[in-house]
């Protein structure tokens, strides 16, 4: 006994008293029983209503299951707190009490971090269902999306074509606004004006004023060339126009951030200073300006919905149509999901290259 007071004695002789944590996980363990009974009641709602709607379904009540057995599993973390903090309360000695006071902090805040999203979805799920599904009926009709899925995949093709043919454009007219707002000497000076003037231009207009403006405009100036061109490449030309503009300023910052000493040392080798931005300079600053580009042409992908102000029949256009004829906007929903469905892995793809720039410049 005098061993265990002894060691008791020894443990609060520490600078600081170890965290038990004990009050946070008896909240940690309040919230994930306070969540489970919330869903559990959420869920009878939304099974309700489902049924009412005509909604249920095998797949729908399997899902609600699915999502009720789910939100049971937030007691463990919860209970796992209590424990390690009871643990940390009868702890021997300084070190065992923080460890397991540190433990049961985190797994308390995993118990509430996860009832939370499960709140949140609980709400989603309720909003969905409320007013008789309405929002279900409106956004997420079946049978509409799987009817005009054919029509509003085919009109995707156009957004596709547009956004891949006016990348490739802007790819190289940005590069080329660039190069010109960096051109030195005092011969290069009016260059530099006008290329400045037109990145503060467009990038000042709204994207749809100027798809407007060269859809309607140019058509009727009636240019033998630009007269007849098709609606696709009047859209291609004003996102080339308004996305250079910014990649301009994205190549720039790119160029920029290049030491002196490269071009220094390339043009006391000889090099002129177009070789030395062709072969020194450039190819370095593509490497560090990827994912600001790629976020660039995530956003262009976006606004090539906004074809359907010249009559365009994208995606968008033709889930109008289908939207206006059963008074329903399931259609736009699926257009919706295309788009996403393509932005989501190219913004993956721009999280990692970021991270991989992250982790170079650590190792640097």
């Amino acid at each position: 006994m005098s061993d265990a007071r002894a060691a008791r004695s020894e443990r609060w002789r520490a600078p600081s008293r170890p965290k038990t944590n004990t009050g946070l996980a008896a909240a940690g363990l309040a919230f994930a029983v306070l969540t489970i009974a919330a869903t559990a009641a959420i869920l009878q709602m939304i099974g309700a209503a489902l049924e009412a709607g005509g909604l249920s379904s095998g797949p729908t009540e399997i899902a609600v299951i699915v999502v009720g057995l789910a939100s049971v599993t937030l007691i463990i973390p919860a209970w796992r707190a209590v424990r390690a903090a009871r643990r940390a309360a009868s702890a021997p000695d300084v070190v065992a009490a923080r460890t397991f006071g540190a433990e049961a902090g985190n797994l308390a805040w995993i118990a509430i971090g996860y009832s939370v999203t499960v709140l949140l979805v609980d709400g989603l799920g309720l909003f969905v269902v409320a007013n008789n599904s309405a929002v279900t009926h409106t956004f997420f009709n079946m049978n509409l999306i799987i009817s005009s899925f054919g029509l509003v995949g085919s009109a995707f093709w156009t957004n596709v074509f547009i956004f891949v043919v006016a990348e490739i454009l802007v790819l190289v007219w940005g590069l080329v606004i660039a190069v010109a707002r960096i051109a030195p000497g005092d011969a290069w000076k009016p260059i530099r004006v006008v290329a400045t003037a037109y990145t503060d231009v467009f990038r000042g207009l709204p994207a749809i004023i100027t798809i407007y403006l060269v859809g309607f405009g140019l058509p009727l100036t009636g240019l033998p060339i630009v007269r007849d061109l098709p609606q696709a490449w009047y859209a291609i030309l004003a996102l080339t126009l308004t996305y250079g503009a910014y990649v301009a300023e994205v190549y720039r910052s790119g160029i920029e951030s290049i030491h002196q000493s490269q071009t220094a040392a390339a043009r006391s080798l000889g090099l002129s200073y177009a070789q030395t931005l062709r072969y020194v300079v450039v190819p370095q600053a593509v490497r560090r300006i990827i994912p600001p580009l790629l976020n660039d042409f995530i956003s262009l992908q976006k606004d090539t919905a906004l074809v359907n102000v010249i009559g365009a029949i994208d995606a968008f256009n033709q889930a109008k149509i289908v939207a206006s004829n059963h008074f329903n906007l399931s259609s736009v929903t699926t257009v919706a999901f295309l788009f996403v469905v393509i932005t989501i892995p190219q913004a993956r793809f721009v999280d990692r290259q970021i991270a991989k720039d992250q982790a170079r410049t650590r190792a640097g």
